[in-house]
């Protein structure tokens, strides 16, 4: 029942101790998630639900005790999942764009509540998708950690979109955006309200982002049209990554907003990051020895060239969405 922080004093960073987690569940024959199940009751369509093996917990128990630089704290927080459909298999771009604004008002929603316990820092949502990512549980589903302190990567675009502000007066991000329409050449995907793209700094070959327009700091302050906007949005880049190479592509999606510790985030801006791990169908990358030993990647291949072969995998999204449910996609490719 071990839930314990401890302090890494060379990086500086938490890492969270979690000694029930290794007895997980790791693909069972039966799904927890499908309706009906002892967890999950009938008659929903989005459900958020307490992790059954959570990482955090508000009753944490430490297992050991702080000694000169190794600190060691309880690991405080809330673990959940949300299950996004009743449906066993599928993604988000199976969804109706009604069905996926559920969702992102699910993570809204979750946001303001886990966020108003004041020992919660960070409200961190994401979606892992796919063996390769090492999924336990394939039922569509996303987790909600809500961090007693803000995660190391956040806290670098913190620091960095601060020191920008503090220079230049505006947004760091909304500067990006800017010079990723100056290019036009690694953009995907754009509507009335959010712009997708492969970033100029790609690390993953089939990295994109998801950009509001607007400048935001977290989901709350999207408005009811702006959130259909981001379904729309991410229902086309997931049905693209599906149809690139012609399989389920497996991903990493994060999201990225302000912090809930109090603290006034104005120079921040809200977004998503999709981390696919593919270089084609049958090949992976791997963050190997100078990823891993140096925390620096490699990226092998141009950005401007994978976004072409995205853009392909949009257009045929948009055509296979339109063929096959009617759907009307509430933006359009944007040529180069």
């Amino acid at each position: 029942m071990t839930n314990e922080l401890r302090w890494n004093p060379i990086l500086g960073e938490w890492i969270i101790v979690a000694a029930k987690r290794e007895k997980r569940p790791w693909r069972p024959n039966y799904c927890p998630f499908c309706p009906g199940s002892e967890e999950t009751g009938e008659g929903w369509r989005v459900l958020v639900l307490p992790n059954r093996y959570p990482a955090l917990r508000v009753d944490a128990e430490v297992a050991s005790s702080s000694k000169d630089i190794y600190c060691v704290k309880p690991g405080y927080g809330y673990c959940e999942v949300v299950i996004e459909t009743p449906m066993h298999e599928g993604d988000l771009c199976d969804l109706s764009l009604e069905h996926l604004k559920e969702v992102i008002d699910a993570f809204s929603q979750r946001y303001v509540e886990l966020g108003r316990d004041p020992k919660i820092k960070y409200v961190f949502e994401f979606r892992n998708k796919g063996a390769a990512i090492g999924v336990s549980l394939h039922h569509p589903h996303s987790q909600i950690y809500a961090l007693p302190f803000i995660p190391p990567r956040v806290k670098r675009e913190l620091d960095n979109s601060r020191k920008f502000y503090k220079e230049n007066g505006r947004c760091l991000f909304c500067r990006i955006l800017e010079l990723e329409y100056e290019s036009k050449s690694r953009i995907l995907y754009e509507n009335a309200d959010f712009t997708v793209f492969l970033p100029f700094f790609a690390m993953w070959p089939y990295e994109v982002h998801v950009y509001p327009r607007r400048h935001v700091q977290n989901l709350p302050m999207l408005t009811e049209e702006e959130r259909y906007s981001l379904a729309d949005a991410l229902k086309v880049i997931t049905k693209a990554y599906n149809m690139l190479f012609d399989m389920n592509l497996p991903y990493i999606m994060a999201v990225h907003q302000s912090p809930t510790d109090g603290g006034e985030y104005k120079y921040y801006h809200l977004h998503i990051e999709f981390y696919p791990p593919n270089r084609d169908a049958n090949k992976l990358k791997y963050a190997a020895g100078i990823e891993w030993g140096a925390g620096v990647f490699t990226y092998d291949g141009l950005p401007e060239e994978r976004a072409m072969q995205l853009k392909k995998a949009v257009n045929k999204a948009l055509n296979d969405l339109k063929k096959k449910e009617g759907y009307k996609a509430l933006g359009a490719m944007v040529q180069s």
